[in-house]
């Protein structure tokens, strides 16, 4: 896949807000709706962080999941 948005197709770990953990494939940045779009995504669940109720990881992998930049606390390449 060739891009000129830097990062394209780069592995990236993706916090939500909910302080569930993702990793996927960086598939696109839509700037116009603050979006981020990671294929391939894997849910790790809250991992211990404080959260009210403890979500666990999911054994499926997701095609595609659309995030929502005010959804997001934190995103590392």
């Amino acid at each position: 896949m060739t891009s000129s948005i830097p990062y394209i197709g780069s592995i990236i770990n993706l916090v939500s807000k909910a302080e569930i953990r993702y990793v996927g494939t960086l598939y696109a940045i839509d700037t116009k709706e603050s979006t981020v779009t990671l294929a391939n995504v894997r849910s790790f669940g809250t991992e211990g962080r404080k959260v009210d109720v403890e979500i666990p990881p999911r054994n499926e992998i997701y095609e595609y999941i659309v995030f929502r930049g005010q959804d997001i606390k934190d995103l590392n390449v």
